[in-house]
């Protein structure tokens, strides 16, 4: 069995025990201080079942006490809230937030936290399956329009709470450049979603193909007489200019089966009485085709008592 010596090393256990007063000198002289500190909210454990809904406070207020010097050396991210949400539950919750969930250096002491409780509303967490959908930016050259867009994937799963999951409709894809293009354009754009409570589950972008193609024909079809129907008995009418212009777009077999005579302009008069006015020209008769234009749009319309 071994001997102990008290006086063995006797020289560094002196030191020790100065260097030990020289600390108790130093902080027993310092005066004890309170001050008001805002410090950030870290949250743990959020259940994988559920998805917070709405903004939690990312800061909260605390009161500490200890020495000047301790105070003084307190630097950002030292003191820290911490609130446990492992018994967090589908709707609005209470929890409490006491100076024991505050962690602090050594020497600071904890003594109120404000608030005293932070309110928070969870949901379940689910998730579904939402189309891509693409988008153009620009015009393709002349003559050419955009036709069908697809994209590779169709779909992405979207993950998020249960009721903004329900509420979205699609997922956006970044738009591609068609600018001048006169032929078909694809291209890896980025995915996203307007709500930002919803994120993707794994996908992130996306390729997306937009054919180009011609644009349908347009027929210019001049002097179409301006018809003025309605006109009471009592009345006559007079339109100037008389006649319009109609312009016609379609594909080329459509455009060609258009006859002439088919396209009626006219205005209806119906219930108006003497007068100056500037009408709206309508057309009909063009079936499978589209009206561009009318030329002039508006025209000045007469309506005077009939000379007997």
């Amino acid at each position: 069995m071994s001997r102990i010596w008290p006086f063995r090393q006797i020289g560094l256990k002196v030191l020790s025990v100065a260097l030990a007063l020289l600390l108790w000198l130093v902080v027993s002289g310092e005066e004890t201080v309170e001050r008001g500190l805002r410090v950030p909210l870290e949250l743990l454990q959020v259940p994988a079942s559920l998805e917070q809904t709405g903004e939690a406070p990312a800061t909260v207020d605390v009161r500490v006490r200890g020495a000047s010097g301790a105070l003084s050396r307190v630097a950002a991210g030292d003191v820290v809230a911490v609130l446990d949400l492992h018994s967090a539950s589908v709707g609005r919750r209470l929890f409490p937030l006491t100076p024991d969930q505050v962690r602090a250096p050594f020497g600071v002491e904890v003594l109120q936290v404000m608030p005293s409780a932070v309110a928070m509303t969870f949901e379940a967490s689910t998730s579904r399956k939402l189309p891509v959908v693409p988008a153009v930016d620009g015009k393709p050259a002349p003559g050419y329009v955009v036709g069908a867009m697809t994209a590779d994937p169709p779909s992405a799963e979207v993950i998020g709470p249960e009721g903004a999951v329900n509420r979205a409709a699609e997922v956006l894809a970044g738009p591609v450049s068609v600018a001048g293009a006169r032929d078909r354009v694809e291209d890896t754009v980025i995915l996203g979603l307007l709500d930002p409570s919803l994120r993707l589950k794994t996908i992130r972008s996306a390729r997306v193909t937009v054919q180009i193609v011609p644009a349908p024909l347009e027929r210019m079809l001049r002097g179409r007489p301006v018809h003025l129907r309605g006109v009471a008995a009592a009345l006559q009418a007079e339109a100037e200019p008389a006649m319009v212009a109609v312009s016609l777009r379609g594909s080329r077999e459509a455009l060609a089966r258009v006859g002439g005579d088919e396209i009626v302009a006219y205005i209806d008069l119906e219930g108006i009485g003497a007068g100056q006015y500037s009408l709206t020209v309508h057309v009909e008769g063009a079936r499978d085709v589209g009206v561009m234009r009318i030329d002039p749009p508006v025209v000045q319309v007469r309506m005077t008592s009939a000379k007997r």
